[in-house]
């Protein structure tokens, strides 16, 4: 497609790859807050051969053009998954970056809405990078701060280009902040956690990773069943549990993520990973020949990192009415807390939070959370 000196193609090459993921670097050159990508973990995320996502979805990836120079991006993604859950045609589209010019975002757009549209589809949402699993929703709130690790990006100009094209917004999630410097729980809330532990009723414990790949499948089990009323919610297929326990193992920590059990069996998870983000902006994209080396240093041998991030919480839904279900997420709050002081971590993001889950929010409100950045989701009819 093409529109004056504006030219949309698709990316059908190892070579298009690193052109759709690299004209990053001219979007956001001024952004004194955006963090460079791994350039070879982004090539793996939009490579059908290494993320099992494309089992079950078609994905197109497009790049546009303006006087032969790339100013923009998007994917559009059919998920096969998506309709048996939630009963109607709906694709996605990502990875949206470009250039603060509304023809070249409308072109971007029409090339991947006409094909949704080609193939049955009746509406668009997203952004969906490329699962709600992964980078979801667009920042419009919080660009004065870095992203932390697996949370997108955006200039601000790039809602007025969505608004323009006809996308309203559809949702929005939150990511909160926390100082985790000093004890999070009122006294009432810790003695309430106290006397849980005491009588055995709970019990915290940090994940064996003598036993990783069965403590992560724990961890990715309880996440799907906390989660599966929630909007728009795709649970993990087996293939990507597998891949998430393989990409995970380097950067999880045991003393970092934890499990509540009642009467031994794990009914609540908190996973706390290092923010990456913090220690590869000086990288610029590459881990070779030294990057690698850089990045194992300051996060295994001395951790370097202040800041860390929690992707992954959730009580399994037999107990999240229950009086346990407040205790245990205190409690693993609390646990995770200690863990990450104790390396010299000072503040914790916890995201994303959608905005009708108010039993989350009053929950992270009420140990210090501060809502300081919104990522939207926008939807358009096909």
């Amino acid at each position: 497609m093409s529109s004056h000196s504006i030219e949309i193609k698709p990316v059908l090459s190892k070579k298009d790859r690193k052109i759709f993921v690299t004209l990053l670097w001219d979007i956001f050159k001024d952004d004194p807050n955006w963090v460079p990508p791994l350039i070879m973990e982004r090539m793996d995320i939009i490579d059908e051969k290494k993320n099992p996502y494309f089992l079950h979805a078609d994905v197109r990836l497009w790049i546009a053009y303006k006087n032969g120079m790339p100013v923009g991006r998007i994917s559009a993604q059919i998920d096969e998954l998506v309709e048996p859950q939630h009963g109607v045609k709906t694709g996605h589209y990502g990875f949206f970056d470009c250039i603060d010019d509304q023809d070249v975002a409308n072109a971007l757009f029409d090339t991947a809405c006409s094909w949704l549209k080609e193939n049955g589809m009746i509406e668009v949402i997203g952004p969906f990078s490329l699962s709600i699993n992964e980078e979801t929703g667009m920042l419009v709130e919080g660009f004065d701060t870095p992203p932390r690790l697996l949370m997108g990006h955006a200039r601000p100009y790039y809602e007025k280009l969505v608004h323009n094209y006809g996308l309203s917004s559809v949702k929005d999630t939150w990511a909160y902040t926390l100082d985790i410097s000093d004890p999070i729980l009122p006294p009432t809330i810790q003695k309430l956690v106290d006397r849980a532990v005491d009588k055995g009723q709970v019990k915290f414990r940090p994940i064996n990773m003598d036993k990783y790949e069965e403590e992560l499948k724990i961890i990715l089990d309880i996440f799907n069943d906390a989660w599966i009323e929630n909007w728009k919610y795709i649970p993990f297929t087996e293939a990507e549990l597998d891949h998430a326990v393989k990409e995970l193992k380097m950067i999880i920590r045991e003393d970092f993520t934890y499990i509540a059990e009642i009467d031994g069996v794990p009914q609540a998870i908190m996973v706390t990973l290092p923010n990456i983000n913090e220690i590869i902006r000086d990288l610029n994209g590459k881990l070779f020949p030294f990057g690698i080396f850089k990045l194992l240093w300051r996060l295994k041998i001395k951790p370097s990192f202040k800041t860390v991030r929690v992707p992954l919480m959730g009580v399994r839904t037999e107990y999240q009415n229950s009086r346990l279900s407040g205790i245990m997420s205190f409690g693993l709050f609390e646990a995770c807390r200690q863990s990450a002081i104790k390396i010299g971590c000072e503040q914790a993001e916890l995201s994303w939070v959608l905005e009708e889950n108010t039993r989350l929010s009053k929950l992270l409100e009420s140990i210090g959370c501060v809502k300081y950045k919104t990522y939207r989701l926008y939807q358009k009819d096909l």
